[in-house]
């Protein structure tokens, strides 16, 4: 398909193109000029070209011929991220990461950077798993499994290029969390030797986020869920219904989980050494 400008060429092959994709669509050399001249397009550097709204990220890495890596790139591909890290770039194969004078950090890891594009999210994941350590990149993976982005391949090549210390988290993870911070707690709780179980579908309940033994329920909040009335209503009829069945119910949003971990440690470990997790003997 050929264009008769450079803005519209970059709607459809873009957002950021080199040159020569640019005259492969059709673009002469004076078209791309003026319409950098004009606004209508942005020149990133010599012989790559950006539409003009191109997010920052994107213009940020193919200044450095790569495109958004690690966390970035996991808030991009909709993975649930504890923190977001800026100024990552991913430059495809044969290397390590490493930071470069800018003060980006630079990843080399296996693959064909595609400017405008964003790496696969297996990619993505071992980037985390190299930068921004445990908790964020389980958190991520469990994300990636839920949303059906990493194949079965996938899972085995990932394995592989993890750090040997974060191998575990693989069989480990589960593609049935419905947020990051019920993977943080299942984690953790782990950590201190709790077996849990999720997603557990209670009569006149619904699912419970997580259970220990026989009836500690543990529900994480996310950090919009409790902007109307209408979900604290429903929080609460959920925890009395679940009461009338003989369950207790803890409720953490994302502050306590992410900000007050030992609040919430102590609580969940008061409610287990009171033996709230285990039915009453008749």
């Amino acid at each position: 398909m050929t264009f008769n400008t450079a803005d519209a060429a970059l709607a459809r092959i873009g957002p950021i193109a080199r040159t020569a994709q640019l005259r492969a669509a059709g673009i002469t050399a004076r078209e791309i000029s003026r319409a950098a001249h004009e606004g209508r397009i942005r020149r990133v550097r010599r012989g790559v070209y950006a539409a003009a709204d191109t997010d920052q990220d994107f213009l940020h890495a193919a200044m450095h011929g790569g495109s958004p890596a690690c966390t970035v790139a996991g808030g991009w591909h909709g993975l649930w991220m504890l923190r977001t890290d800026p100024l990552h770039i991913w430059l495809g194969a044969a290397g390590h990461h490493a930071q470069v004078d800018d003060g980006c950090v630079i990843h080399w890891d296996a693959g064909v950077v595609e400017l405008g594009r964003l790496p696969p999210v297996a990619n993505v994941l071992v980037q985390i798993a190299l930068c921004a350590g445990e908790e964020v990149f389980f958190a991520a993976l469990e994300s990636a499994l839920r949303q059906n982005l990493l194949p079965p391949g996938r899972v085995n090549w990932l394995r592989k290029r993890v750090p040997p210390e974060l191998k575990w988290l693989i069989p480990f993870a589960r593609s049935d969390a419905d947020s990051g911070l019920e993977s943080l707690v299942r984690l953790r709780l782990h950590k201190l030797g709790i077996t849990v179980r999720t997603q557990v579908l209670i009569d006149d309940v619904g699912e419970a986020d997580i259970l220990i033994g026989d009836r500690l329920i543990i529900e994480t909040d996310g950090r919009d869920n409790h902007d109307g009335r209408s979900f604290r209503h429903k929080d609460l009829r959920r925890d009395a219904a679940a009461a009338r069945r003989g369950y207790e119910t803890l409720r953490f949003d994302y502050a306590l989980i992410v900000h007050d971990w030992p609040r919430v440690e102590a609580a969940i470990l008061a409610k287990i050494s009171a033996g709230a997790h285990l039915r009453p003997s008749r």
